[in-house]
């Protein structure tokens, strides 16, 4: 698995806002869990802290996503952190006492905590555009008058996380090829960054390697992200050409899930300790405690202790106990897939079975794992008539294997009735334009719909405040659901709107995946293209 991929399908991941029950997805209006907690009580320090306040936990078996707290932190990690909370210390001085413990441990020049993996690539960028000049510094993110604006990122690099790039205002020059990077590089470029996967790997065209070459001659530093990567000592990435490298720490290195490990050139992470609190600058708002430096240094120290090939024998002898239990089911395949990557190091179980025979898939299988109590979080996919489940053991806990394999039993061998493809007649013709009113926390937006009813299926676009998309969907009597993505480089957010048509208006929700839930409403639009006859040129325009 790729550095922190989104998988394909309907999984826990994606649906993270909502505790409504397995119908709300594929029937219903999705419901935001602000109305779904249970009944929340004082809270009390215990193993039942989370389901003291109403809040259910859930047993990971997906890996080293934030959204569901990233990793468990090793017990030296927190052992650190409460010893570091009993005093005060200088946090400069610390800062200093922890980079060259780190360089001694890593064999890097310097190291350097952040308060988290992008944090600490927003530190970095800072660093490389203003030279750790604080004149500088305090102007982010207005640039202008400054040398360094640019930073260069292969297309193949671009994702979520380069929010932390331009937040620092740099102007980002996307390349595809060598001589694409080659004819960016100039005087105003800043910095590099690279994913550790994909044209950042060796003999590819963007390989790191060939980056360096190209990058080294012009002083351009290179910063390579590799967030959910294992910790390589020595640190590969810097043997192949890095300037510095980002760590999540509360990924594999299982340190605070609020702390990110920066490894490389000294002077450039010198001046990312100075664009980061407590400086104030634009790092101020990317707090690191005394208490998470401290416990990603015990996670480093623990991480070349550690018996990493025990850990990954524990880890198949989990997915033993379940593919045990769940290949006793008639229909019901496993295999377990042993990464070598670095990224997401964890063995894992696939399960798969035909969704006609047992009439559920894997999809509906992660909802119902994910949505019901005990709640498990399971990967899920479908391919060649097939459907799949993915239980990933990185972050289990021992005990959790014999849940999981009662949960996923429980669901294979439920019987149920085969789906019936029932066609339910729309009640309405959305045909025409239509003015559209999203109800955020905190504002309204107007947008417009354009639709084309065929039957039950309907097409047209989706009018944002800022783009034109494609829109897709269904009306089954008076259910309507329909689609729509707005697609930005390293950005997409998805609209799904579930609602009912009356009075020829229809209103709903819309799921906003990791951005949670809105509401909608959508009325008959005057708007009308006017017929105009079209008159061609018959040559060049003889004025302009």
């Amino acid at each position: 698995m790729k550095r922190r991929h989104i998988l394909k399908g309907i999984t826990l991941l994606p649906l993270a806002g909502t505790l409504a029950p397995l119908k709300s997805l594929f029937a219903a209006p999705a419901v935001d869990n602000l109305q779904q907690l249970s009944v929340a009580g004082e809270l009390a320090i215990g193993p039942n802290i989370f389901q003291s306040i109403g809040v259910e936990p859930i047993i990971n078996c997906r890996g080293t996503f934030t959204i569901i707290g990233g990793s468990i932190e090793r017990p030296e990690v927190r052992a650190a952190m409460e010893a570091a909370s009993k005093d005060f210390v200088q946090y400069d001085e610390l800062a200093d006492g922890i980079g060259k413990r780190l360089s001694e441990i890593t064999g890097a020049e310097w190291g350097m905590v952040s308060s988290g993996c992008a944090a600490g690539m927003k530190h970095v960028t800072a660093a490389c555009i203003t030279g750790g000049n604080p004149e500088k510094l305090i102007r982010i993110p207005d640039l202008t008058g400054f040398d360094k604006t640019e930073v260069i990122i292969p297309k193949t690099s671009r994702n979520v996380y380069d929010h932390a790039i331009r937040n620092i205002g740099a102007r980002i020059i996307e390349v595809n090829s060598p001589e694409e990077l080659k004819s960016a590089l100039n005087e105003r470029t800043a910095m590099i960054y690279i994913m550790a996967y994909d044209e950042s790997q060796p003999g590819q065209p963007l390989s790191l390697e060939n980056v360096a070459a190209i990058a080294k001659p012009h002083k351009v530093p290179i910063l390579v992200d590799a967030a959910a990567e294992v910790l390589t000592i020595p640190n590969i990435h810097l043997q192949r050409g890095a300037d510095v490298v980002v760590y999540s720490g509360g990924k594999a290195i299982c340190g605070p899930q609020c702390a990110g490990l920066v490894l490389g050139r000294k002077d450039i992470l010198m001046s990312a300790w100075q664009a980061s609190s407590p400086h104030h600058g634009p790092g101020r708002d990317n707090k690191v405690g005394r208490e998470e430096m401290m416990g990603m240094l015990a996670a480093v120290e623990a991480w070349t202790k550690r018996d990493h090939a025990a850990e990954w024998k524990t880890w198949l002898s989990w997915l033993d106990v379940i593919a045990k239990k769940l290949s006793s089911i008639e229909g019901v395949s496993t295999s377990v897939f042993e990464p070598t990557e670095l990224s997401n190091r964890s063995p894992v179980l696939n399960v798969s079975w035909d969704p006609a025979k047992f009439n559920i898939t894997g999809d509906e299988m992660a909802e119902e794992l994910g949505r019901n109590k005990p709640r498990v979080a399971i990967g899920s996919d479908n391919k060649d008539g097939k459907t799949f489940i993915n239980i990933t053991t990185g972050q289990m806990q021992p005990g959790n294997e014999k849940v999981v394999a009662d949960r996923v039993f429980g669901v294979l061998t439920q019987k149920r009735s085969p789906k019936k493809a029932a066609t339910v007649q729309p009640s309405a013709n959305l045909a025409g334009s239509w003015d559209l009113s999203i109800q955020f926390f905190s504002s309204t937006s107007q947008h417009m719909l354009f639709i084309q009813q065929d039957g039950k299926w309907i097409k047209g676009s989706h009018k944002g405040e800022f783009s034109t998309r494609e829109l897709t969907g269904t009306i089954e009597g008076n259910e309507i659901k329909l689609r729509s993505v707005d697609r930005h480089p390293a950005d997409a957010i998805t609209f799904t709107f579930s609602g009912t048509v009356a009075n020829d208006a229809f209103a709903g929700s819309v799921y906003l995946g990791e951005y949670r839930t809105a509401t909608f409403t959508a009325k008959r639009s005057g708007f009308k293209i006017k017929p105009q006859e079209i008159v061609v040129p018959g040559g060049p325009p003889l004025a302009t």
